[in-house]
């Protein structure tokens, strides 16, 4: 047996390491991963560096500009047709009033479908709503396409995908949706069920909304104030038992309209089933005689060609003209001067001031005043005012303009013109569309700022003192003018107890900001109103409640008044006490509408004499 020597004093021990065979195993492994890694990085280095070149070269030493110029010269590929998408319509404070929303649509393709009367039991088991006898039609013949519903909620769509027809297919779509409903329906309008506009601002502005899906299209409208005018009206017309209504408030500086309002009305999403009387636009569409509502137009004329403040008109006796006869509404039967005309609605006076002005200046200021043409307003639906031809425009024509007959015009242009005649006297168009901050729109000067300032203080005198004292709000220094008037027939002459009341006025008439006009059709007398259906009963309080309504919303307070409000829009109704103007007094008549005032000569030349005959307009 060998033994190992023992260590020496002089030799260290030396320590054995033993290894395992297990241990050589794993060293080896790892020897052999090593290896592999080592290739696996060089491979990804190699790769990498090889992406690297390719771009370098492609992008800096040989960008292939012939390649792109070739690519570029390609026409290219068609797009896929899309639904046709209409941008969202709001109101000026951003409420929506009309959006499109996605949906899906369900279309067959005839020629796929084997047995359409089968295929339509089946279809209906899903959509019972669908007409059988219909269905069948559409899903069969040679036709390679045919709608069969628009709208399919997603629950639908599942129902129809599990029933396996073959040759029906879903499409993506949208349906255009009024979330205000009755809310101004006229103006907004409609679209048809591919849509495309066919009504109000949704077909005035068709190109636009499809051309500009994503740019959102702001009105002029407050839907609250739209409201609380809806709202006034609808109470007169119920109150008083009409058959419709209109009403209007527009921004007088601007020409903005803020609310339209049209009764009966209809909603928006379901135009399909409105009556044509729903449809019917009262405020853009429906012509009538404004009545009394004219006078303004009339006196504003009269103080243009030189009338002053305190002349006036012999009101006295009525006019007869050829078979006609002109009176007054419970009269007062003596001279008047012009804030007496207006206050107590002479008809007398109003003729006899129409008529001193002439026939050629009173129709070339109803044209300058935009009586005699269209609106440019941003709605298809307008109508043309009726007036008389030009041949045929004489002075008994001119004589019952002067009070508001014979001559129909749309509630919009009265309201127009009622704008126009307090805003310092310029003419605008207007507008439903919204006007950026301080924007100043164009328009034309057709009275001068001293007329203006006349008229509004008579126009204070009207509500104060007048027939339209129920329109009345404190602390809003309300002033307008009533107006009724006989509503003529389908073959001409005045139809007996059927009238138009209506109100045009603006507040406050010291800063005016805001026209309105109610207009009720038809009105019946109540026992409220003691037997009387006219404007002042009617239309007026309805001007009231609106005026009292908006206001706030609009951001006006009431007010005191102040001595300097006061002194703005106040007016004596005659010149009795004015400082160095003597009492008027009555004056015979004359053989001619003049100007009369004791000792004062007509402040407005009469026309030459002309040929008086039977007119077919029946003034009241």
């Amino acid at each position: 047996m060998l033994r190992r020597p023992a260590a020496t004093a002089e030799e260290p021990a030396r320590s054995v390491v033993r290894v395992t065979q297990p241990d050589l195993m794993r060293r080896a492994i790892l020897e052999r991963t090593r290896g592999r890694l080592v290739i696996a990085a060089f491979g990804f280095s190699a790769l990498f560096g090889a992406v690297a070149l390719k771009l370098a070269f492609a992008t800096v030493l040989d960008p292939a500009a012939p390649r792109r110029a070739a690519a570029l010269s390609r026409p290219p590929a068609p797009a896929a047709e899309a639904p046709v998408a209409r941008a969202t319509v709001t109101d000026r404070n951003g409420e929506i009033m009309a959006v499109s929303l996605p949906l899906t649509a369900l279309y067959a393709n005839p020629r796929q479908i084997e047995n359409a009367a089968e295929a339509a039991d089946r279809l209906r088991s899903v959509l019972p709503q669908l007409d059988r006898e219909r269905l069948i039609q559409r899903m069969s013949g040679e036709r390679q396409f045919a709608y069969i519903a628009r709208a399919l909620t997603p629950r639908e769509m599942a129902q129809v995908n599990a029933l396996g027809i073959p040759g029906l297919y879903f499409e993506e779509a949208e349906r255009r949706y009024f979330p205000q409903g009755r809310t101004a329906a006229h103006i907004i309008g409609g679209v048809d069920v591919d849509g495309q506009g066919i009504a109000g601002v949704e077909r005035y502005f068709d190109e636009r909304l499809r051309g500009n899906p994503s740019e959102r299209l702001r009105l002029s409208l407050d839907i609250r104030v739209q409201l609380a005018l809806r709202d006034s009206v609808q109470r007169a017309i119920t109150e008083f038992n009409g058959i419709g209504g209109a009403g209007v408030v527009m921004d007088v500086n601007t020409g903005e309209v803020l609310a339209m309002v049209s009764l009966p009305d209809y909603d928006a999403n379901d135009v399909g089933s409105a009556t044509a009387d729903q449809r019917f636009n009262r405020v853009t569409v429906g012509v009538y005689e404004p009545g009394s509502t004219f006078k303004l137009l009339t006196a504003s004329m009269a103080l243009e060609n030189g009338l002053q403040t305190w002349q006036g008109y012999d009101a006295s006796r009525p006019i007869s003209v050829g078979r006609f006869t002109i009176n007054d509404y419970r009269g007062k039967n003596r001279w008047l001067a012009l804030p007496e005309i207006l206050a107590y609605s002479s008809n007398l006076a109003s003729a006899h001031m129409a008529a001193a002005v002439g026939v050629n200046r009173h129709r070339e200021f109803m044209q300058r005043m935009g009586m005699t043409s269209r609106l440019r307003i941003e709605i298809p639906e307008t109508a043309l005012p009726l007036v008389p031809p030009q041949r045929a425009w004489r002075e008994l024509n001119t004589m019952t303009i002067g009070f508001g007959h014979g001559m129909s015009v749309t509630p919009l242009h009265v309201a127009t013109a009622g704008a126009t005649i307090v805003n310092g006297g310029i003419l605008r168009q207007p507008t439903v569309l919204a006007q950026p901050p301080g924007t100043q729109r164009e328009g034309v000067r057709v009275l001068s700022e001293r007329t203006s300032d006349i008229m509004r203080r008579m126009m204070r005198l009207v509500v104060t003192d007048g027939s339209g004292r129920s329109a009345e709000v404190p602390g809003y220094f309300v002033g307008g003018k009533t107006g009724t008037a006989q509503k003529t027939g389908p073959r001409g002459g005045y139809l007996e107890n059927k009238r138009i009341a209506a109100f045009v006025g603006a507040f406050p008439m010291h800063a005016p900001r805001y026209a309105v006009y109610v207009m009720v059709d038809e009105p019946k007398p109540n026992a409220r109103s003691h037997g009387f259906a006219t404007a002042g009963w009617v239309a007026a309080p309805a001007a009231g409640m609106v005026i009292s309504r908006i206001a706030p919303i609009l951001g006006l307070l009431p007010e005191p008044a102040t001595p300097e409000i006061t002194r703005a829009i106040t007016m004596p109704m005659n010149g009795r006490g004015v400082p160095g103007l003597a009492a008027p007094a009555p004056e015979a008549p004359r053989s001619r509408p003049a100007a009369s005032r004791p000792g004062a000569t007509p402040a407005i030349a009469p026309p030459p004499a002309a040929p008086q005959r039977e007119a077919s307009l029946a003034p009241r």
